[in-house]
């Protein structure tokens, strides 16, 4: 094959392959965007703030969630890493004491043994909504989430092209000097041997 030819084939092949990634990363761009712009919208509609620094809402909590919580004090949640914190570090640690270690699961089939208990009715009602609200919490980090890594994936697309465009630009330009005859892969002859008798 000719060597002009290989080489205008390898620059077809890096700027077609730059197109593909120009539009995965806008792709990407775009999910990232919509994620973070969806999980905001539902995080602020819903109004929920972090206890201010060094109040007894934060003080009462084990030292390790008190200074998760504390990085976000007094805040308005907005992203999936608040949503995230607050879920596993407020609202599981309430869950803990007002169930006593027990899940939702675990108390409704207390309850269902013994139905007429209405402490632990109330008991059960309370964990079920706090579970309800730290799954969607939590629902709304997932998303947050893939969100962030659609970011990294377009970050990389777009690096991507950028390396293909300019090893592209490179073929363009070795392109040029390659003589019309030159081979990729000359042939060579080797010589034969004959035996002679």
């Amino acid at each position: 094959m000719r060597r002009r030819t290989f080489d205008a084939l390898m620059v077809f092949a890096g700027l077609a392959l730059t197109a593909i990634l120009l539009v995965a990363g806008g792709l990407l761009t775009w999910g990232h965007v919509f994620t973070n712009n969806e999980v905001k919208t539902q995080l602020v509609a819903q109004k929920i703030v972090f206890p201010p620094a060094g109040s007894p809402e934060i003080t009462a909590l084990p030292k390790a969630d008190a200074a998760a919580m504390t990085v976000y004090a007094g805040q308005t949640m907005t992203t999936g890493a608040q949503a995230q914190t607050y879920a596993d570090h407020f609202i599981r640690v309430h869950l803990i004491e007002i169930g006593g270690g027990l899940t939702y699961s675990q108390l409704s089939g207390k309850l269902l043994a013994t139905p007429t208990n209405t402490k632990l009715a109330a008991q059960v009602e309370t964990v079920f909504k706090g579970t309800t609200l730290r799954g969607m919490l939590l629902n709304a980090y997932g998303f947050w989430q893939m969100g962030q890594i659609a970011w990294f994936g377009a970050i990389a697309a777009f690096a991507g092209a950028a390396l293909l465009l300019i090893l592209s630009l490179f073929g363009v330009a070795h392109l040029r000097r390659v003589p019309e005859t030159a081979e990729v892969l000359p042939k060579v002859a080797h010589p034969v041997k004959v035996e002679t008798a």
